[in-house]
């Protein structure tokens, strides 16, 4: 008798689930990263017999470069986490750069168009061009909640508008001439540590604070999110207005590392961050997505471009395979989705 109720107990006595051990996603984007490094170096050696990582020069001109591509991909990713999208951030870094570096002149600057803007403090060019991308982003995530319009849509056109105001600001003049406390942010490995920072900054955001949990929620389910009583008007205005700061943050960078402020700065550079954040994991249907994967899909855009640099390929090739990398990795996260389902 207590044998036969010792099986019912058995029977019924639920059972532990089973552990399995699975390595975070960002793990194979490090492997990808390391991998197409490695190729490039045997690549290098066997056609230019040169080293691509031992070429310091490259490598750092490369990491630049990351460095305001991340600063945009990482705003970029916020939104796409969202179930959004931006297309206007490369145009917001120009007019930011532009705006920015009109009120650095230095005061050994002779264009009569800035007299009365000379020796500034650093930190109110720096302020402005802030303040310049938060503004843009604010109306772009404003006219999205508020007219129901697509974000792709609102974004094509900002995209166009802040172009063209970055041209008619100067009137396609280039604005240089800027202070040395200006510059200084561009030198050396300031960009590198302003954009790691940043990317920590918005990782600990998105993992562990309710504003992340609640990106997340509007992206994976807007319905739900609502109903939990998400105001998810005002949380996408939010999300928006950062990503225009980080595109403005981008431009200051941009053109303090150039010392110049020029209208076609930032070009193309949003389809480089979206390109980063899907490389990165990050899923354009919504509710995925991790700042770390896009760091890394970022440097691998960055060591893909100085790569085929090294080796000389025409210009025109790597945007052919920058389009399909894309195109990849979007199928991927599709392949993905579909698993998961």
């Amino acid at each position: 008798m207590q044998s036969n109720q010792a099986v019912a107990q058995s029977a019924i006595k639920p059972t532990a689930p089973k552990r399995s051990f699975k390595l975070p996603h960002e793990f194979g984007i490090l492997f990808v990263l390391f991998g197409i490094a490695l190729i490039f170096e045997i690549l290098g050696w066997y056609f230019r017999e040169q080293s691509f990582l031992g070429n310091p020069t490259g490598l750092l001109i490369m990491i630049l470069q990351v460095s305001e591509i991340g600063l945009i991909a990482i705003g970029v990713t916020m939104i796409i986490i969202t179930g959004g999208i931006d297309l206007s951030s490369g145009s917001v870094v120009a007019l930011a750069a532009m705006v920015a570096a009109s009120l650095a002149q230095s005061v050994d600057a002779s264009n009569p168009v800035y007299a009365g803007l000379l020796g500034l403090p650093v930190v109110i060019p720096v302020l402005a061009g802030l303040l310049v991308g938060a503004t843009v982003g604010f109306i772009n995530g404003s006219l999205i909640v508020k007219t129901g319009v697509p974000a792709f849509i609102v974004t094509l056109g900002m995209m166009v508008s802040a172009r063209g105001l970055a041209r008619f600001y100067t009137h396609g003049q280039p604005v240089s001439m800027v202070s040395s406390e200006y510059a200084w942010i561009g030198t050396g490995a300031n960009p590198v540590i302003i954009f790691l920072l940043t990317a920590l900054l918005f990782h600990v955001v998105l993992r562990y604070t309710r504003f992340g949990k609640c990106t997340y929620a509007i992206g994976g389910n807007p319905v739900a999110a609502r109903v939990s009583g998400i105001n998810i008007g005002r949380h996408l205005i939010v999300i928006y207005a950062i990503a225009g700061l980080l595109a403005g943050l981008a431009g200051i960078i941009g053109s303090a590392r150039a010392e110049v402020g020029q209208s076609g700065m930032g070009m193309s550079y949003e389809l480089d961050a979206i390109a980063a954040a899907v490389i990165g994991g990050t899923s354009l249907a919504g509710g995925v997505g991790r700042i770390t994967g896009t760091v890394i899909g970022a440097l691998i855009l960055g060591v893909i471009a100085s790569g085929f640099t090294f080796l000389g390929v025409d210009s025109y090739i790597q945007e052919i395979i920058k389009g399909a990398i894309i195109v990849v990795a979007v199928v991927a996260d599709q392949i993905r989705k579909h698993k998961k389902c």
